[in-house]
């Protein structure tokens, strides 16, 4: 436990007395120096005692008693000469004793420097005296101590004292300023500046902002220092004709240093208070008003402030409200705005605009239309290229929907028009044409056959893929999980595990609704309907009910080892509970129901249950592969659907409110009735084989009008949305199987790679570019990578700022593949004679990072701060 500060000094005096003495010395007379007189009152009032020595304090007018008193009345005694005052030389009579006694600094600064382990000089004795208010306290003398910092000059002691008030432990400027500034930038309400007034340290503070940011001012203030440094910052990157007016607030010689201050900054993990300041500076000096002036080229390499994503955003938009679309423009500049700092806070609204690009450049390749003749090859062209309009369309409403929980009131009602634009691109041209041309082509199949000629049956999946199966089979059913969907989880599943993983279509059974697709899939010869005395249409297979809890019993019938479960069920139970249901079963059939269960609750969620089904059954093909061993997993829906986020007009519909007679089954996209019946406006489907019922579909994307909701997400139609059921067929390789010692490299996922594609490697100006490439595109075995590109000297300190490069293209397209990333050296003195390095590092921190020497070659990069010398 530490001493107060009197005991250690009465302490330290009684050792000093208790020493041996110098050769041919009687006694020890001790001369205590204490100008500040720290002690006076101590000593005055008797609290100072010594073992074995005599206490007697010098004042203004005893020099001459003392010296007696020492000289000549008492020879013998120890003495500890208290000296709160000091006398000239030529009055000093004490001068002569001094010269041969001992001399004792205990004065609170001496203490304070000495529990501190700072070397006593006069030149820092005067700064510790300037914060004496500050070093009173004794855990801001412990705080000083264990910054570990080496003090020898001034500089120090003012960099550790701002260190200690602003609560951190090293005393750079950048982060010194920084710290102060993320307390806010109103001074009245910063609690860290109210200590730096309140222990005189405020103006050292400004002396420091000003000889590194180039700020100063008669009154200086936080918020126009907070303007300086994000201005002075931006003209990296911005050009100072877009600036003008402006120059007050800009200092071009302080460029470099506030750029790596704002650099560094937006690389650590404070970066929600730099978000405010700049928002604030952007509202003080009119910004977004300033930046809406520019052409988006202006803009797009500045990444400080907040509006300038706002800026862009709104001219993409009202660029495609005005059917003026750029579409690589568009991409690039999404390109270079995502890596940036600020992207993430509209994302939502940047990921919306680019399925909007996707969108209108399928729209651009098939302006023509869809005019095949032969049914099977539209089916084929859905399957292969017509299904991602659909994905862009779903993506941008998840987008969308993400937005509506994000406000951004500059952004929200441009975005709303931007979703109209979509919904005629999609409603009006892809689905009213591709609908209305697929029936064309198909009407004569469907009402002759029920079904299209050489397209594999969703009739035939369990003959085609259970029943002859050579190991045992899992099935996962995901209800009304459409066929690009089905892509999407396609995708995902070959990145992420180690599988081949096949997707192929089969038709669903006609009307495509659960009850006839969930019979479709089960084991059967025939499938046939019949009336329930509850007036409901059921399906029947070889006569058995196939309502959800015969389904295991259908199953049994078929292969005694069969199980039929839910996901809901089993997702909840443990490990143990969950392995013994499916224990020695050949055949495990899951039901899953995210999507069409979101559809009876909020058709506007029905796009994120899609991921969210994504997500579910990747976490059911884990718990397969892993818990159950199973190494063969297929895929299937019941049937898809058709969503618009807007409800169609009044003439979009078939009127069927008035039921009749012969009506057996309406819904909003078929209708079953009695023999005989003809129904205008709707095309005929031969119905299931032998049964004594009709169907029909509208054409198009037509809905049948009915009392009820549900107009949003429909199915049981024939449109290729709700038609084309995906199969995917999951085959999981173990390590040591011989197809995955065969194909190693084939089904072991790695990151893409990034290299280096500039030949040069000699640097010679401070902001300067360079060229990756992304060796391999993200496919079946590669997934994406996020990179961090830097530079540092050979002993690792950074001496750049920082990049992200999101390597994550598809494309086969060498050129696709290629980054062009800009890069700001930070200010220092460099050594030509030295070697730099630059860094490629995965973000994920999984793979070891590169490095690529380079030479540095820059005259006068840095100026010499003689404040922090």
């Amino acid at each position: 436990m530490a001493l107060p500060d009197t005991d250690k000094v009465i302490q330290e005096l009684n050792r000093r007395f208790a020493e041996s003495l110098p050769e041919f010395y009687q006694r020890r007379i001790i001369f205590w120096y204490d100008e500040d007189r720290d002690f006076e009152e101590k000593i005055q009032s008797g609290e100072i005692e010594l073992a074995n020595a005599k206490l007697v304090v010098l004042d203004e007018t005893n020099n001459f008693e003392i010296k007696k008193l020492l000289t000549h009345d008492d020879k013998i005694s120890n003495f500890c000469v208290y000296c709160p005052v000091t006398y000239p030389d030529e009055k000093n009579w004490l001068l002569p004793v001094q010269l041969y006694s001992e001399e004792f600094r205990a004065d609170l600064i001496s203490i304070w420097l000495d529990e501190m382990e700072i070397e006593n000089m006069a030149i820092l004795r005067k700064t510790v005296k300037d914060y004496r208010q500050f070093f009173k306290t004794k855990a801001h003398r412990t705080k000083i101590a264990n910054l570990n910092q080496k003090i020898t000059a001034p500089v120090h002691l003012h960099k550790a004292v701002i260190a200690v008030l602003c609560g951190v432990k090293n005393t750079g400027p950048n982060l010194l300023i920084r710290t102060v500034l993320r307390a806010g930038i109103v001074q009245e309400q910063n609690g860290i500046y109210r200590s730096l007034v309140k222990f005189g340290a405020d103006q050292i503070f400004w002396q420091m902002a000003a000889q590194v940011t180039g700020y100063w001012e008669e009154t200086p203030d936080l918020g126009r220092l907070s303007c300086h440094i994000l201005m002075t910052a931006a003209t990296r990157t911005m050009r100072m004709d877009n600036l003008v007016g402006l120059d007050g607030f800009i200092s071009i010689p302080y460029q470099s240093y506030c750029y790596d201050f704002i650099s560094e900054w937006m690389h650590s993990d404070e970066v929600s208070e730099l978000y405010g300041i700049a928002r604030e500076v952007e509202d003080e000096l009119r910004l977004p008003a300033r930046f809406s002036q520019l052409p988006i080229e202006e803009l797009v390499e500045t990444e400080i402030f907040p509006c300038i994503n706002e800026c862009i955003l709104k001219k993409f938009m009202v660029d495609i409200i005005d059917q003026r679309i750029n579409v690589d423009a568009i991409t690039q500049t999404v390109e270079q705005r995502r890596t940036m700092i600020w992207y993430d806070r509209v994302q939502n609204f940047y990921e919306g605009v680019l399925e909007v690009v996707y969108m209108h450049r399928f729209y651009l390749d098939h302006i023509s239309g869809f005019h095949i003749v032969e049914p099977h090859n539209v089916w084929k062209e859905y399957a292969t290229d017509y299904y991602r309009m659909d994905t862009y369309y779903r993506m941008f409403h998840v987008a969308f929907g993400k937005s509506l929980n994000s406000s951004n009131p500059l952004l929200d009602d441009l975005f709303k028009h931007v979703a109209d634009n979509v919904e005629g691109l999609y409603t009006n041209w892809y689905l009213n044409d591709l609908c209305s041309d697929w029936a064309n082509a198909a009407t004569d199949s469907l009402k002759k056959y029920g079904r299209i000629l050489e397209v594999p049956q969703q009739n035939d999946f369990y003959r085609t893929n259970v029943e002859n199966a050579d190991a045992r089979v899992f099935v996962i059913i995901s209800d009304a999980m459409r066929f690009e969907v089905a892509a999407t989880l396609s995708e995902e599943l070959r990145r992420e595990t180690q599988a081949e993983v096949k997707l192929t279509s089969c038709e669903g059974c006609f009307p495509t609704v659960t009850k006839f697709g969930m019979a479709a899939l089960l084991p059967h010869k025939n499938l046939t309907t019949e009336l329930k005395s509850n007036g409901v249409l059921g399906v029947l297979a070889d006569g058995q009910s196939t309502d959800a809890q015969y389904r295991d019993e259908i199953l049994k019938k078929a292969n005694p080892k069969s199980v039929a479960l839910k996901y809901k069920n089993l997702i909840q139970m443990k490990r143990a509970e969950r392995s013994a249901l499916v224990k020695g079963m050949d055949v495990v059939y899951i039901y899953h129901d995210k999507i069409d269960e979101t559809s009876h609750t909020d058709e506007t969620l029905v796009f994120s249950a899609c991921n969210d089904a994504i997500s579910e059954i990747k976490n059911m093909v884990r718990i397969i592969v892993n818990e159950f061993s199973g190494t063969r997993i297929f895929i299937t829906s019941d049937h898809g659907f058709i969503y618009t986020y807007k409800p169609l007009t009044e003439d979009s519909k078939v009127d069927k409110t008035t039921s009749s007679a012969d009506d057996v089954e309406v819904d909003r996209r078929y209708l079953i009735t009695r023999k005989g019946v003809e129904p205008e406006y709707l095309l005929p489907v031969k119905f299931l084989d032998g049964a004594q019922y009709d169907a029909f579909a509208p054409i198009g994307n037509i809905r049948i009008k009915k009392k009820g909701g549900g107009l949003n997400f429909v199915h049981g139609g024939i449109s290729l949305q709700e038609k084309v059921v995906p199969v995917i067929d999951y085959h999981y390789m173990r390590t040591d199987s011989v197809g995955y010692q065969k194909n190693k490299k084939k089904y072991d996922t790695k990151p893409v790679t990034l290299s280096l594609l500039s030949a040069s490697r000699k640097i010679s100006n401070m902001i300067f570019s360079l060229n990756f490439y992304q060796k391999e595109a993200v496919g079946d075995n590669r997934e994406a990578a996020n990179y961090l590109l830097y530079f540092v000297d050979s002993e690792g300190k950074q001496v750049s700022d920082t990049q992200r490069v999101i390597a994550d293209k598809a494309s086969n397209d060498n050129q696709d593949r290629t980054f062009r990333v800009s890069f700001n050296l930070k200010s220092m003195k460099y050594n030509n004679k030295e070697n730099y390095y630059l860094v490629i590092a995965d973000e994920s921190g999984l793979q070891l990072p590169q490095r690529e020497e380079f030479q540095i070659d820059i005259a006068f990069a840095v100026d010499d701060f003689d404040f922090f010398s």
